[in-house]
């Protein structure tokens, strides 16, 4: 058995993690934390989870180290910074939900989130894409799980750019997300008179998931990228749909074929074909990636739709992929969840 645990645990993510864990044959939870639910049982700040004998309690590196071998930080960035790297010097494996670990970069990070005060954990940081650094991801002590926004987008296109299929120019992505992608604290965007039946752009030319995705799309195109990135608020409780713009260059090639083959044995990329095109609804609730493909002759561009549930292969779904590749086990453990629909 593996022992974990989660730091920060009373969010979303943090749900979304016990939501799983409580299901996988070879984890123990032995430990939640939450420094304003500390003392209380679990199912009482989450009712839909079952009676445990589990109660929230404050984050402590040196009590969670004893009987953890594993963590999942599920905490703000700059907060993720200051923790990660005391279980990783008590020898810890750590998958950090955060953003604080992601781009590779120190000054690149700075530049959108401030200043970095662990940037030498950098590298030893595996970027926690688990279809493409799979091999990676299998030998590492820290994991930096992907933003979101980045997986859906991430997925379709590196395939593309590392054979060529697609130009390294001009991408354009336009992506929708659910509310809870905002996180359970209290915001004025995200109170239900707001959101409901309302549909806008957020943080237009300056998402910080921006660097993330032209960090790892760099990579696979061994070419400086640059994309247009628009985000919108949804009235959705999760989900992310995103349409990616880019410039085919060769007109007549099988996109979807070719993809399909790329990603033959990971079990939770699946590529729709003719009519059946990706949905939210589809993958509500599951590990799931659902990306088509559609060339418009007329003008040589390739139409990406691409989505995801923001909460699992979004956040919690791909840190416990991670976990499985980490620790020897079956990639798709506690992960084979049939969508919730309708």
């Amino acid at each position: 058995m593996l022992n974990v645990s989660i730091i920060g645990g009373s969010g979303y993510t943090g749900l979304e993690l016990l939501r799983i864990l409580l299901n996988h044959p070879f984890v123990t939870i032995k430990s939640v934390t939450s420094r304003q639910c500390a003392g209380k049982q679990l199912n009482e700040v989450f009712p839909s989870l079952p009676p445990l004998n589990l109660s929230f309690v404050d984050p402590s590196v040196d009590d969670i180290s004893k009987d953890s071998e594993l963590v999942f930080t599920c905490v703000p960035h700059k907060t993720a910074m200051d923790i990660v790297p005391k279980f990783l010097e008590k020898g810890i494996k750590v998958i950090d939900l955060s953003a604080d670990f992601r781009l590779r970069d120190k000054n690149i990070y700075e530049t959108w989130y401030g200043p970095h005060t662990a940037p030498y954990v950098l590298k030893d940081v595996v970027y926690g894409l688990t279809e493409i650094y799979r091999d990676s991801i299998k030998n590492a002590s820290v994991i930096a799980n992907p933003g979101c926004y980045p997986t859906s987008v991430l997925l379709p296109l590196i395939p593309l750019l590392q054979n060529n299929i697609i130009s390294h120019e001009n991408i354009i992505v336009d992506s929708k997300s659910g509310v809870s992608g905002a996180g359970r604290g209290l915001s004025l965007t995200s109170l239900y008179c707001e959101a409901n039946e309302s549909f806008m752009a957020y943080k237009v030319g300056e998402h910080r998931h921006t660097p993330e995705i032209e960090q790892e799309l760099s990579v696979a195109s061994k070419k400086d990228v640059i994309i247009n990135f628009t985000p919108h608020l949804t009235p959705l409780n999760r989900g992310i749909f995103s349409t990616i713009y880019c410039n085919i260059l060769q007109k007549d090639f099988d996109v979807a074929s070719f993809v399909a083959l790329y990603y033959k044995d990971s079990p939770f990329v699946r590529i729709r074909k003719g009519n059946i095109l990706p949905n939210v609804s589809h993958v509500r609730g599951s590990n799931y990636c659902d990306i088509a493909f559609k060339i418009d002759k007329r003008n040589g561009k390739l139409i990406i739709m691409s989505c995801i549930d923001n909460l699992v292969k979004g956040a919690s779904g791909q840190a416990v992929q991670n976990m499985n590749v980490m620790s020897g086990f079956d990639e798709a453990t506690a992960l084979n969840i049939i969508p919730q629909y309708p």
